[in-house]
């Protein structure tokens, strides 16, 4: 009985609490109508976002005009100088460049004369070396030969010369010696008339 005391007390405080809490009746329109005002809001968000784009973009493009029209008056004037003086210009630069082109041209025709002139030059300079040194070979041989001749010519009467005085000598010193030693007597390695030579 107590438990059920209980349920009863529950049911009659669950009734009354339903009676005074009041309950949001939500139906479909009242949801669609929510959804609607947040996607309404959403697109007018997007609206403003894409506005205020348009608004930055479209003042970026006339600041990026403004630049190029700066720019444009200052490089044109400047590209208009470029092309008068090059077209002054370009005749005196084809000209120095005809003119290089034939400088090129003569100093390879006077390179390649210089060269041939070299190698003649060196060729009659080898000739002629070769031919001295013949020249020079024939006359030391020459003077070779007229050396061992006039050693030839002067020695052999100079041998004869000294062999006659030698026998000149011999013979004088003979005739002054004297008569002969005896035997027993050892004979003198030198003459008296050899005191000055000394050897």
């Amino acid at each position: 009985m107590a438990a059920v005391a209980l349920d009863n007390q529950w049911q009659v405080r669950g009734a009354a609490a339903r009676e005074t809490i009041p309950v949001a009746n939500l139906n479909n329109e009242t949801l669609l109508l929510i959804f609607v005002a947040c996607t309404g809001a959403a697109v007018l968000m997007q609206a403003c976002v894409l506005l205020a784009m348009y608004f930055a973009f479209r003042k970026a493009m006339q600041m990026a005009q403004q630049q190029i029209d700066e720019l444009r008056t200052n490089l044109l004037p400047m590209v208009k100088d470029t092309k008068e003086l090059l077209t002054h210009v370009a005749p005196q630069i084809e000209s120095v460049a005809s003119d290089f082109a034939v400088l090129t041209r003569g100093l390879r025709t006077q390179g390649t004369l210089i060269k041939s002139s070299a190698v003649e030059i060196v060729e009659k300079v080898n000739r002629q070396a070769t031919r001295v040194d013949m020249m020079l070979t024939d006359v030391l041989d020459m003077a070779d030969r007229a050396a061992a001749i006039v050693a030839d010519v002067v020695s052999v009467p100079i041998r004869q010369l000294s062999a006659v005085a030698a026998f000149a000598k011999a013979a004088f010193g003979s005739f002054r010696i004297g008569p002969p030693r005896p035997q027993g007597q050892p004979q003198p390695t030198h003459s008296p008339a050899d005191k000055d030579l000394f050897v």
